[in-house]
């Protein structure tokens, strides 16, 4: 099979490739590969069996057209200070002119006109103060929410649309390999499961986000494509009532605090806060089980709940972060017998663990209800673990009661980046015909960053 450009992964750097070359008028033949559904076929049957039942081949939330981020929580960042380093790559200025573009075409498709996080001057300058008081930074950062219900009808509708204006969609679909001649990409070999099929092309786009990082890790090994140890992120979700964060809710959406906590001063940081949320959990092709974060725009429970990640940065001789990240992942889910392990913050200070008896007496009740009590600390690693309890007892400054006894702690929370892949700002790696874009490239995090760097390519591919 011949095409003229082939994207690998229907996430949002993949859709938006596509979607802006279509924009631009370009009349090349585009492919878009996708291991998963369609949108409109991504179902998670927890919603029936209110537990997860580790779906195979793939986990639906993680896994199908949108990708990951559109099912946990459905946030725009509209900043280019947040959502990775592209920024470094292509310029700050143009970073955010390209974010103001991308978020114009979300609204087209429909999503919320509402912004959170732009007004109440006077409250945001005294929620820093505290900030700045307890050690900490606070990124500025309006978010467009589109919900994670209402994420999945824009996306249904953006899948419309390339499908209308002649883009081929392949479902099902798994790439196994690149095609490689003299330093040049040719195309992707892929299996159905079944049979094998292989896709001759001018472009290869590889966007296969978080959940193939590990993937492309081993594609750039395998195939000597020049990149570098990425960062892993290895942290927990948190959970407390929403009369805790009722300020923060209100005035700023999502609380983007960042801090270097003592003594190890790690990056720890604030990440996908869902007030009214819902804890989840997201399963990995080798059962791997983590946890994550689901906010609804209409669906709301009494609790909020947010990631706190602590970054890892490995040098040599050790270049394996993913899979180290993998091994504290696969201790604590042993611990919970193949499920999300949940703690107090109280109990892990007193040395302890969680018991379920503990759970149903609190204040606060855990919006995973299959998340198994017990002792996080057991599989956690120390560093982490003492930038994570210290990085929460700053927050207390900002937030006071979110170090309370109850406040939850889900594990384990990681988010895979791949080493990142050096490329040029236009989006060259060293292998000709070859581009590496979104979460899987180690240059961007969360939807908005990986629509910008989609958009870029677009416009490259529609120009030649």
């Amino acid at each position: 099979m011949k095409t003229d450009v082939v994207i690998v992964g229907a996430g949002p750097a993949g859709i938006f490739t596509a979607l802006e070359m279509i924009r631009k008028g370009s009349r090349k033949k585009i492919t878009i590969v996708e291991k998963g559904q369609p949108v409109e076929k991504r179902v998670c049957p927890k919603s029936r069996t209110k537990k997860c039942v580790n779906c195979k081949p793939y986990c639906h939330i993680t896994t199908g057209f949108s990708g990951a981020g559109a099912f946990s929580d459905g946030k725009l960042s509209l900043s280019y200070e947040v959502g990775g380093d592209l920024p470094s790559l292509i310029g700050e200025d143009f970073a955010q002119e390209t974010i103001r573009y991308a978020d114009q075409i979300y609204l087209e498709f429909g999503a919320d006109t509402h912004v959170e996080g732009i007004h109440n001057s006077a409250e945001v300058k005294d929620i820093r103060k505290r900030a700045i008081q307890a050690g900490l930074r606070l990124v500025d950062c309006p978010i467009r929410h589109m919900g994670t219900e209402k994420a999945q009808g824009i996306y249904f509708s953006i899948e419309q649309y390339l499908a209308e204006h002649g883009v081929e969609m392949l479902f099902g679909w798994e790439c196994t390999n690149l095609i490689l001649e003299d330093s040049v990409c040719r195309g992707v070999t892929l299996t159905d499961g079944r049979k094998e099929m292989e896709i001759l092309s001018g472009r290869t786009i590889v966007a296969t986000g978080r959940r193939g990082a590990d993937w492309l890790e081993k594609i750039c090994a395998v195939h000597h494509i020049a990149h570098q140890p990425g960062t892993v992120d290895i942290g927990v979700r948190v959970e407390v009532r929403n009369e805790i964060m009722e300020r923060v809710n209100e005035v700023l959406y999502e609380s983007k605090l960042i801090g270097y906590p003592k003594p190890f001063k790690n990056k720890v940081r604030i990440f996908c806060q869902n007030p009214g949320g819902f804890v989840s959990q997201e399963n990995y092709d080798n059962d791997l089980a983590v946890v994550n974060g689901h906010s609804y725009k209409d669906l709301k429970s009494d609790n909020t709940n947010l990631a706190i990640l602590c970054s890892h940065n490995f040098n040599e001789p050790f270049n394996q972060p993913i899979s180290y990240a993998q091994k504290v992942g696969e201790l604590t889910n042993m611990l919970g017998a193949g499920h999300i392990l949940v703690q107090r913050y109280g109990d892990i200070l007193d040395g302890k663990r969680t018991w379920p008896k503990e759970l149903s007496q609190s204040n606060l009740r855990p919006t995973l209800p299959d998340a198994v009590a017990g002792d996080i600390t057991a599989a956690m690693p120390y560093r982490a673990m003492i930038n994570i309890i210290n990085f929460i007892q700053a927050v207390d400054h900002v937030v006071p009661g979110f170090a309370s006894t109850e406040t939850l702690l889900y594990s384990p929370e990681l988010k895979f980046y791949s080493n990142r892949v050096k490329m040029t700002p236009e989006l060259d790696t060293s292998i000709q015909g070859l581009h590496c874009l979104g979460d899987s490239s180690g240059w961007t995090r969360g939807l908005m960053m990986a629509s910008v760097m989609g958009v870029v390519m677009g416009r490259k591919l529609a120009e030649e």
